[in-house]
């Protein structure tokens, strides 16, 4: 009979420990793995946070999560020998300002033993608009679980809104410009295009991953241009490269953020995976790739988009800096 209240004790104990254990333990990548059960509050409620910030945290569209998604928390951080401030908000995707007041610290000094709260920093984000930086976006991705099969990306410019239109900080003011013309415009349900890159460097995530973009190809023949979309993912890159000259910035940006994307969907960069504008008639929503004679096409992604907007282009210009990024970024990981 003691043996029993014994081992009973000592497994609620272990039971109590194992509960509290999503705050109380050193966790090195703070990211809670989605279960069958789970929503947002209940996952709020265990990391003592909201929805919203939870939201902000991971740039979430909307309170729909999958199983095998993986959401980035706020723990407890016991601080061992070596530990600074600025070296737990690297590993914890935090800030030393974010975990200084989390805690109520008015220096950098931390000492052994102590007990933080480290919050995730939080993405910035204007309704469904989430804008990132190529890092930022990187750990959004692999982060996320999407269920709608992607087979190609498809890269444009936007002609409008173009360099001039940029002033450094206006970038959700242009997406709702874009989306306004969209819906208004062209009479379709909300933004087209999925992923938006901008002149400095930073891209908006836009349309959610998981509905298919609209009226980016085929204008003129609504059947055709869904069965072209159905497993596309749209890319606008803000500005004219028939006339503008892409910033370095941006240029990183869109290899990386197409190199990222081939990883996530297993794809390979080729005509196939990656396709331009410039590629299809916008009437009939054949592809004519360099063949366009005779056929109604656009120059996007522009004369100028890394080297022109032919197959030739793609394949010597294009390909082979996303094929290298991607070889970098899995290395990396």
């Amino acid at each position: 009979m003691k043996k029993s209240f014994v081992f009973i004790i000592s497994l609620l104990l272990f039971l109590q420990m194992n509960l509290s254990s999503a705050l109380a333990a050193n966790n090195p990548r703070n990211i809670y793995e989605v279960r069958s059960g789970d929503y947002l509050w209940k996952i709020a409620q265990t990391y003592e946070t909201s929805v919203a910030d939870l939201k902000l945290f991971n740039g979430l569209q909307s309170d729909l999560i999958f199983v095998g998604q993986k959401l980035r928390v706020p723990i407890s951080y016991e601080v061992v020998p070596g530990d600074t401030l600025w070296q737990l908000s690297q590993s914890f995707t935090s800030t030393v300002p974010l975990i200084k007041s989390a805690n109520g610290l008015t220096s950098n000094m931390i000492y052994v033993g102590q007990k933080l709260k480290i919050p995730p920093k939080k993405l910035t984000m204007d309704g469904k608009f989430i804008l990132m930086t190529r890092d930022e976006f990187k750990d959004w991705i692999f982060n996320q679980k999407f269920t709608r099969k992607v087979g190609k990306v498809q890269q444009h410019h936007t002609y409008q809104p173009n360099y001039q239109s940029f002033n450094g900080s206006n970038h959700f003011s242009l997406m709702k410009g874009m989306e306004d013309y969209h819906i208004n415009g062209m009479n379709w349900s909300m933004i087209s295009q999925q992923i938006t890159t901008f002149p400095d460097g930073k891209l908006v995530v836009g349309r959610p991953f998981d509905i298919a973009p609209e009226g980016s190809f085929g204008l003129q023949n609504k059947s055709a241009m869904h069965a072209i979309e159905v497993d596309a993912l749209a890319i606008e890159n803000v500005g004219n490269f028939d006339a503008n000259q892409m910033t370095a910035e941006q240029r990183e940006t869109i290899v990386t953020v197409t190199a990222l994307l081939m990883i996530k969907y297993g794809l390979t960069p080729n005509i196939d995976s990656i396709t331009y504008h410039h590629w299809w008639d916008i009437n009939s929503g054949e592809r004519v790739l360099d063949h366009s004679e005779g056929h109604p096409v656009k120059t996007c992604p522009g004369t100028q988009f890394f080297g022109g907007n032919s197959t030739t282009a793609a394949k010597n210009n294009f390909y082979p800096l996303v094929a290298k990024k991607m070889q970098e970024i899995l290395a990396s990981m």
